[in-house]
């Protein structure tokens, strides 16, 4: 049974996983939402302006209170900058799975901030009573799946043409990986 303690507060070396909150409007959109790099990968379109960030962090907070939200600001411990998010963006209570989503700053790639945050959020989900986690990625982004593998996750396979990649203008394949919680290091 999964707990729906929803999003907690999480440390790492490096990183607070933290709820979203308004101030960090300014930070996220100039690291993450302005950053066309990281919009490529990711269902959402680069925001053209502070505003359409600002709404979307709204709508986040506001989200909060919902049963079954996960959703982290992903803070640097050293400054108030946030360099990406990672959210539950599917939950089936059911059978006690989730599809997680992220997104790192492009300036912060390469520096194992992904790998850090996707492994902290992996262990509080298996604490939460997630039994699978699940995430995917496009084929034309494979340094996504390395996250996913250094973070403990099985390649699964491969979905066909899934996805209209921003890039190419033509539909990609991505591919899966998943964790279950007998895997748990």
């Amino acid at each position: 049974m999964i707990l729906n303690r929803g999003t907690e507060t999480l440390e790492t070396n490096r990183l607070i996983l933290r709820k979203f909150e308004i101030d960090d409007v300014q930070s996220f959109y100039e690291l993450v939402g302005s950053d066309s790099l990281v919009t490529r990968y990711v269902v959402w379109n680069v925001h053209e302006n502070i505003e359409i960030t600002k709404r979307k962090i709204e709508k986040w907070i506001n989200s909060y209170d919902e049963d079954y939200k996960y959703r982290w600001a992903i803070q640097l411990k050293n400054s108030n900058d946030v360099i990406g998010s990672i959210s539950c963006v599917k939950v089936d209570t059911l059978n006690e799975t989730c599809e997680i989503g992220y997104v790192i700053s492009s300036r912060k790639w390469n520096k194992g901030y992904a790998t850090e945050t996707l492994k902290a959020v992996i262990n509080f989900l298996f604490d939460e009573g997630f039994k699978t986690i699940y995430a995917e990625h496009l084929k034309m982004n494979p340094a996504s799946g390395r996250v996913m593998i250094k973070s403990g996750m099985k390649y699964e396979g491969i979905l066909r043409n899934r996805m209209i990649s921003k890039v190419t203008g033509k539909y990609d394949d991505l591919l899966s990986y998943s964790i279950i919680i007998d895997e748990k290091n």
